[in-house]
This record gives structure tokens, sequence and C-alpha cells, in this order.
């Protein structure tokens, strides 16, 4: 089957349901993005940003963060395996290095590799909300929000977490979960502890995985203080997860933590968000498992920072600015001992025309690093409301990414870093629309990126190892459509959302005999969730993902929930796969055929 044909089957579905529609609906909450100085409801960005909510999440038939962004069109999560236990990040194409996580506006990238991002990933049970912000971003976050930016939000309301969940399935997945949370007289506090782990679904694919965090919010009654404080580890087999698809035997542990603490500071017109934060990560990789002594790489990495970011409003608009102070150290026996001291500096202003419906933003970030001094990347956003429904915006910036501590000094028999690398530049543009009102929202935008300096790995003869050079300029040129119908049936709230992304990518010629950069991007993405209720105990989702990427592999994955209610029991089957599609996500790892998962959750 097609892509057309895909797209006609799933808007039949879409249209069908409609039809079958009665009822009012049910207006969504205004939802403020909070991951830059001016905080701004959805609907006024103009930006592509996309909302995943607490209720989506839990009705999204999925365990963990790497799969429930799956299902976003335009972001590709290149996973190894199941219950995302080993995953890159990637949206409108680029690299895993080029895309920003943060943890409640926390940047937590990693200075050894872009690889370690999702190590970061929260448990489902506490998040409020996932903001996913599309296209360049280095004068809102500054460097690595290359291609876009990924904002989890935690939850804040202690008195509605608490839980306790088990479940278990196929290839021996077994994971428990208990999440507390009390609201005292000027504090609250939530805590959560989860451990996972499955025997695997191949050979030398088992994991063990456990999850630690805690919410403290004190002085809530004046002057609100957050602390978080996350810690990770997970130990798993990495059958051909790295090396070529014969490496059956590798292994990996990581570790990751943070802790952040932070405040916001209100006055008549002026607001202060001052916070500290601490991240680290620790990576151990043996290339056969049950040869320690052989090759193997330990790397820690610890990121300290400190941030002040402000926004004041009058007459003339609300101008942001800010500032983000860290140092970087790495400890490493093949990359050796590293450290970076870095400077960002914000300013932004947002300006309101013609009775207020046209806003324009522009804004400035200039960045030192010790080891890479100045650089500066402006941008500017521009949108017009035609009516409280209807927008129109644009936005155009420069962005960048400066070189992980592999791309410069990382060494085995293969392959060389490349000290004297330069940062990797891009200017992006994007035009798009957005419709939102009660029972349905769309969005649509074009965008287009123009890469230099991209850092690609080359060799003169066939026998000399890969280098990291910057040789590679890439045109990135796509389009998205995004949409959500809202309805009711027998009083029952029905949602299906849709979303699809195209992305042509042409790459300049190299000079150079061998060159390891590829393209494998995904060329179309659709996703379809629908998420519906007919009777009072009984809800179901099914999502449906067909992908077709740059190599011309094409494949389509059908999942489902069925969840029972029973007062404070939620006793739900997941199935993923279920159709046992047969495809890879990256370096040629088999993913998993039809898995399930039966999910107890009790609410205390």
């Amino acid at each position: 089957m097609n892509i057309k044909k895909h797209i006609i089957v799933a808007v039949a579905l879409l249209l069908t349901s409609y039809i079958f529609s009665q009822g009012k609906t049910v207006q969504l909450d205004t939802v403020v993005i909070s991951s830059s100085r001016i905080d701004l409801p959805f609907k006024e960005n103009s930006r592509t940003i996309r909302i995943i909510t607490s209720q989506q999440i839990k009705q999204s038939a999925v365990t963990n963060i790497t799969d429930l962004l799956q299902q976003v069109a335009g972001v590709d999560m290149r996973r190894r395996g199941v219950n995302g236990m080993q995953a890159d990040l990637y949206i409108r194409g680029g690299s895993f290095d080029q895309t920003l996580l943060l943890i409640d506006g926390i940047k937590v990238e990693d200075p050894q590799t872009g690889h370690h991002t999702m190590n970061m990933a929260l448990p489902l049970d506490v998040i409020e909300r996932v903001e996913i912000i599309k296209g360049a971003a280095a004068r809102i976050f500054g460097q690595n929000a290359f291609t876009g930016a990924i904002n989890i939000v935690t939850k804040k309301d202690a008195s509605s977490v608490n839980s306790a969940a088990i479940q278990a399935g196929s290839f021996g997945q077994r994971n428990a979960a208990i999440t507390v949370g009390k609201n005292l007289k000027n504090s609250s506090i939530i805590a959560h502890a989860s451990l996972n782990s499955s025997d695997g679904y191949r050979y030398n694919t088992d994991f063990k995985n456990q999850n630690y965090f805690i919410k403290n919010t004190f002085n809530k009654n004046t002057t609100p203080i957050d602390f978080i404080g996350y810690f990770t580890q997970r130990d798993f087999g990495a059958n051909g997860f790295y090396a070529s698809p014969s490496a059956i035997n590798q292994y990996e542990e990581t570790q990751a933590s943070l802790v952040g603490l932070s405040t916001t500071i209100t006055s008549n017109k002026l607001t202060l968000k001052p916070r500290l934060y601490w991240k680290r990560n620790q990576d151990m990789y043996l290339y056969t498992r049950s040869n320690p002594s052989g090759y193997r790489n330990l790397h820690i990495s610890n990121k300290v920072g400190a941030e002040l970011n402000a926004s004041y409003n009058y007459s003339a608009g609300i101008t942001g600015f800010g500032i983000d102070i860290a140092k970087v150290f790495l400890t490493s026996n093949n990359l050796g001992s590293r450290d970076r001291f870095m400077v960002n500096l914000f300013l932004e202003h947002r300006f309101k025309l013609f009775n207020d419906k046209m806003d324009i933003t522009p804004g400035i970030a200039i960045n030192y690093f010790s080891d890479f001094k100045f650089h500066a990347f402006p941008g500017v956003d521009v949108g017009y409301t035609i009516s409280d429904h209807f927008k129109v915006y644009a936005n155009a910036g420069y962005t960048y990414r400066i070189p992980t501590y592999t791309d410069l000094f990382y060494s085995d028999p293969t392959t060389l870093g490349n000290p004297n690398l330069n940062p990797e530049e891009a200017i992006s543009e994007e035009v798009g629309i957005k419709y939102t009102s009660s029972k349905f929202d769309f969005s649509a935008a074009v965008f287009n990126r123009d890469s230099n300096n991209l850092i690609d790995y080359v060799k003169a003869n066939a026998n000399d190892k890969w280098q990291a050079t910057n040789i590679q300029n890439l045109n990135s040129f796509g389009v998205e459509f995004n949409g959500s119908f809202r309805y009711k049936v027998k009083d029952f709230t029905q949602n299906i959302r849709f979303g699809y992304s195209y992305l042509n990518e042409n790459l300049a010629s190299v000079n150079a005999a061998f060159s390891r950069y590829s393209i494998n991007s995904l060329k179309h993405h659709f996703t379809t969730t629908v998420r519906s209720q007919f009777f009072k105990n009984i809800s179901q989702s099914v999502i449906y993902k067909f992908a077709e990427r740059s190599t011309g592999e094409s494949y389509s994955i059908v999942d489902l929930m069925l969840t029972l209610n029973l007062n404070r029991f939620d006793v739900s089957l997941i199935g993923n796969n279920i159709f046992d599609t047969v495809y890879t996500e990256t370096n040629l790892v088999p993913m998993p055929k039809s898995n399930f998962l039966i999910a107890v959750n009790y609410k205390f």
C-alpha cells in the first residue's frame, strides 16, 4: 500500500467518526508555553509547537516517553528494542546531536554525545505535559536547539499523583512503579520510584532500569521555590546497537541524574526566573559483554549551571532577557579529561501592532565557549491574528551546534575525532498557519533549513580511519500538517488526532573518496491516534504510524490500548506492532514484532 492509499484510509476513518459524532465538545484549557523568557498562551506563539497533555499521555498506549514521541509527525525516535531503553531523538531530519531536551526549562544536553539525550527521559507518571518546539531555536535556548527542542514539564498538583502500578508481558517484561504526593500547608512533595526489566526480545537485549524522582515545592503561599531531583540507571545488552550488526555481544550501563532549584519572582511589570542545576551522565560500554578487560569505554560528564531569565512588560511591549552560565567537566578513558566554560546571553522583545493583531518578536543569542569563543545568532518571529481562532505566522533565524567531545576526541580502531572542528551552522525559515476551536484544531507549516559545516566522517583510502571533518552542506525542505477532532458520542468525549510531515533533503557533493554521512530521515511520516469511549468503564486507543525513509524503506505500525476502569483500578491491555511488521529504525537493528503488556494501576 503506497502513501496515498494510507492517507485515504486514515482520512476516511476520521470523517466517518466525525459524521457519527453528536453533542457539544469540551473547550480545551489554555496552555501557557513556559519554556522561554516570554511566556505566551499556546495559540499566541508564532512558532510550530505541539503540546501533549497528561490526559493524552494516559491514553497513548505507551509506557515511556520515547514511544510517546513516536506518535508525533516530524519527530523521529530511532529506537533499539522495547520500553525506550535506548533511542536517539531527531526533529525534522538533522541528527541526534541537533535536538535539545529540557526538563522544566533546564537544558540537559550531554557534552559527550547527543546519543545520551534520552537517558534523561522522565517516567510518564510525573509528566504534566510535553512541549515540542520545531524549527531553529538557538536564539531562545542556545546551542543544540538546531532543529528543535523538547521541554518536559513535570506535575505540580501533589494531590492527584498517588498511584501504584504493575505491568507484565512479552519478552519477560516486568514493570513496577509507585508515585506519591502530599500537599502541606505551605509546601508539597511528589516522589516516584519505578523498576523495569526484560529478558530481551532477542539474544543479548535484556535490560534492567530503575528511576527515582522527587519534586518539592516550598514557600507556596508567597514565592514558591521548586526543587527537583532525578536519577535513572539503565543496564542493557546491546546486540548490534552501535557497531556492525555482527557485533552481537555489546553491553552498556548508563546513569543519568539531575538536581535543579528554581523560583519565579514577580512584581507589577517585572518577572524574574532564577535557576541553579547540576546534571550528570555516566556511560560504560563493553564491546564484548563477557570480556570487561577487552575494549571498554567509560565516560563521566558533569554540567553545573546557573540561569536568570526575566521579562519586563510595559507600554512598548514585553522585553525578555537572560543569562545562562555553565561549566562542563568530562572524564573519560577514551576522550581524556576535558572542561568547558559557557556563557549564553539572550535578548528579545515582543511588539504588538494593529490593535494587537500583529506580533513581531526579534531576538538574539550571544554565546561564549572557552574552546569556541563568541558566536551570535539572531532570529525573528512574526504573527498575525486574523480572528480568535485563526493565525498566520513566520519565523527565521540562525542556529548552531558546537561539536561534542566524541566529535572532537573519540578514537577507536576505525575512527578518529578531530580537535580542529568548527561549529555546525544553519539558517532556518518557516511559514505556517494555525486554527483552534473547541471542536477542531489544525496547523500547517512549510520550512526550509540550509546547513553548513556539518560534521561528516571521511577518508581518502579504504584502509584509512574515518575522521570527523566539517565538510557537509545540506538543504532540508519540508511541510507539516497536524489536526485534531474533539466530539462526543453518548456523552463521552472522543478525540482523533492526525499528523503528516514531508521532508526532502539535498546533500551537497563531498570532495572525499569515502564518506560515512548518509541520509536516513523520515521522508514521509503519517500518524493517526483515535481515542474513544462508548461505555462507562471501557475506553480504547488505536495508533497508526506510517513511515517512509529517504532510503526507500517503508513500514506501517499499529498499536492499541484497551482500558477497563473499576473505581480506583485501571486494567489495561497494551499491544505494540500488533500485525508483526518487520522493520528497523536505526543501524539495521530489527525492531520487536507484536508484543503485549497487561497493566494494572491503582489510584489512592
